[in-house]
């Protein structure tokens, strides 16, 4: 009798930018290669997301009014209570200071805008790499 894997959930993504556009134009490529993506464009509506969706990975815009990304990877970290979440930064500032704030924050990666969208779907093929090495240390070996 074969047993029958167990079905992970998609990675969830939460993309927080104050540009609408880009941050729908992230989701739609995100849904399109097959996670869970959803859009919000300021911190306060973000943690309220965040609450229900509880995503496996963050892209987080610096510069945002009333809440920058570093203050919202905080907030968003304390909020998940220990589970993992992954925070990329998605910016316009590359430059070092910017850098420093982002690792001193906890960013797994800095990504400076315009982002190349050749280079977001290699990053998007790794993560999907790693959620199938995730699928196949929850499934059950097979007889």
């Amino acid at each position: 009798m074969y047993m029958e894997a167990v079905s992970t959930p998609r990675l969830r993504v939460l993309c927080v930018d104050d540009n609408r556009d880009a941050t729908d134009s992230a989701v739609e490529l995100l849904r399109l290669v097959g996670f869970d993506a959803r859009a919000s464009y300021d911190g306060p509506d973000a943690l309220a997301a965040a609450g229900d969706f509880a995503p496996d990975i963050c892209l987080l815009d610096l510069n945002m009014p009333g809440m920058d990304g570093d203050e919202l990877a905080g907030r968003l970290r304390d909020q998940a209570a220990g589970r993992a979440v992954m925070f990329i930064a998605v910016t316009a500032r590359g430059d070092e200071d910017s850098r420093h704030r982002t690792t001193a924050a906890g960013f797994t990666l800095h990504l400076v805008k315009p982002v190349d969208p050749h280079q977001f779907i290699r990053i998007i093929e790794a993560l999907k790499r790693l959620e199938g090495e995730n699928e196949d240390r929850a499934s059950p070996p097979r007889p």
